[in-house]
Order: structure tokens, then sequence, then C-alpha cells
């Protein structure tokens, strides 16, 4: 209810004016007056993604377990690929808070941060019953306050087998409920800079599971991301590491495909199958791939993989001639 003054009140407010009236003619600042320093310091405008989900352009991007400051993958990758990578992914554990000072000065240098964010220690019952929300709030907090964009990928290869969060030992409704319960709460605390990445494995000889069971809905997912190797068991030709995968999608959701991890391993046939990835990849018209630049071992077994860009100069010669015959690679234009 709205208070008036009553003229027996009235002495404090004539003093209350004649005190301002002072203050200005003395060259004093009022209450409503903004300095330089203190409109240096307002908050940023929040950074809003809407303009970047559905690009133009195809991008190409690197990823590895490093930290965003541990910034030796990207000139790594430069290096090799002879161009700066337009997206940099990394991984955070569930329960580690956001770093928004790397992630900044990933976006400075010109790469989109891509964070996966793995449950490894964390049930996905859990997480869509509500345990977590004071971690997930402080997560989207912190995200929030970042001023730049960040493409977000929850639990990652939730169709794979091999993962805790995985079949055997989550169903794809437990999966379904985690990721709408954290996106629900980020959309409810109104953050605006995050690129959602629904991020299931290729359908393969080790990840039977289907796909559209995972699927959230085209109203919790920006972009649609595909994990697949060219490696000893399934990873012979995009035609049939990625292809089935991409129409059974193409059955439930027009989203943008990103391919978030891939390489292709050291062999005779390596040249030959750089060349198929980014012929296949161009053709099936996904928005780019990042490349898993790592030696190491593959899941389950002793057995080295060498995925890196340039194991052979040939290798190298391939990648660089395919990717830019196929336009894989744009700058952000920051830095």
């Amino acid at each position: 209810m709205a208070r008036t003054l009553r003229p027996g009140c009235s002495a404090a407010a004539v003093l209350t004016v004649a005190v301002l009236f002072l203050m200005y003619a003395c060259g004093g600042k009022g209450p409503g007056h903004r300095s330089p320093e203190a409109a240096t310091s307002a908050p940023a405008t929040p950074f809003d993604v809407s303009s970047m989900l559905h690009p133009s352009d195809r991008m190409l991007g690197v990823v590895d377990d490093k930290t965003p400051w541990q910034y030796g993958i990207v000139k790594t990758f430069a290096g090799q690929a002879g161009r700066a990578p337009d997206i940099r992914e990394y991984y955070n554990s569930w329960g580690d808070d956001f770093d928004p000072e790397g992630n900044t000065f990933l976006w400075k240098h010109g790469q989109l941060p891509m964070l996966a964010l793995v449950p490894s220690d964390t049930s996905l019952t859990d997480i869509g019953g509500g345990y977590d929300d004071a971690y997930i709030r402080r997560l989207a907090r912190q995200i929030s306050a970042y001023h730049g964009p960040l493409a977000l990928a929850f639990a990652g290869e939730m169709n794979g087998p091999w993962n805790s969060w995985g079949p055997g030992n989550a169903t794809a409704a437990d999966f379904v409920a985690a990721w709408k319960h954290v996106h629900d709460i980020f959309r409810s605390l109104g953050v605006t800079n995050v690129i959602w990445v629904w991020n299931p494995h290729v359908v393969d000889s080790g990840t039977t599971a289907k796909l559209r069971p995972y699927y959230p809905g085209d109203s919790y997912v920006d972009w649609i991301g595909l994990i697949g190797y060219y490696g000893p068991v399934d990873g012979v030709a995009f035609s049939s590491l990625f292809a089935p995968s991409l129409r059974e999608i193409a059955r439930f959701s027009d989203k943008p495909v990103l391919i978030t991890e891939t390489g292709v391993t050291e062999s005779d046939r390596k040249e030959e199958q750089v060349r198929d990835l980014f012929q296949g990849a161009a053709k099936a018209d996904v928005i780019g791939l990042v490349w898993y630049d790592q030696r190491k071992s593959w899941p389950g077994s002793s057995q080295l993989m060498d995925w890196r860009i340039d194991t052979s100069v040939g290798a190298r010669a391939a990648f660089r001639t395919e990717s830019k015959r196929y336009h894989f690679g744009h700058s952000f234009g920051k830095g």
C-alpha cells in the first residue's frame, strides 16, 4: 500500500531536498548518478547462443582430457592441421566447478569451449531425482556468469555399455529423466549461453542399443553429437561407421549434427580413411568434426592406438588437403 507524506511530516522531506540541492550546487553527485567507474563495473549482458545454433560453415575441433588452460593441444593441432581449431573440447567430472577464466581464454583465442560432463561416480537416477540440485544450480550460475558460449554434452556415450551410466547400469529412461532435469534447472535460472549437445556413440557391434529411446526431445537439444572412430573393430568407412546412426537419427530429429569425437588410427589405410572421413562428413552435411589427437590404448585392450594427425607425412597431408577441400574450419573472429 502506498504511503503519502502528511503535512505534519514535511520537515524531513524539506531537509532532504535542501541537502540534495547543495550537493548538486557544489558539484556533487546525486544518488541516481553513475560514475564511469560504476558503469565499467556494471554486469555484462548475458551471452545468448541463439545466433550460433545453425552455423553456415563447417567447424573443425580438437578434444583431449586437459583443462582449458592447457593450451598445448591447440598449438599442436594448429601445427598439424595447418589451422587453429574452432572447437576445444575437454572433460569435467560431475561435481567439478566450472572454470570461467579458462573458458574465457579459449573463446578469446577463437575456440568454442565444449564441456563433456561425465557422471562417473553419480547415478543418473540420483541426478534425475534431485539429489544433486545444489550442484546443478551452482554449475548453472557459474556457466551463466561466464560471458561467452559453451557447448555442453552431458553424459555422452550414454548408449555405451562400458560406461557406468550406460546399458546394464542405467536405462534410457534414467538418462532422459536426468538430462531433462539438468536442462530444466538451467532454463529456470535463465541460462542463455549453453548449446546443449546430445552425444551418443555410433551404433556398432559393441554399442547395439537403439538411439531413439535415449533422445530427450528437440526442445531439450540444440545439436546432436556423434562419437565414432576408424579403429580396429567397426571403423572401416564412413558408410558403415556413421551413416547407419545418421539414418536412425534422421527418423526422429533434424537438429544439426556435429561429430564430437573421431579419429583415424595408424594403419596402411590411414590416408585413405582420412579422405573418406572428410568426404563422408561433408556429404552428410554435418556442421563439423572434433578430432581426438592422442595416442592411447583401445578401451578394454592393451593395444596402443595412434589417432594423431601426423603419424606420417601422408596422413598429415591428407588431413590438410581434405579439410580444406570440404571447407572444415572457420574462425569465430575472436582473439
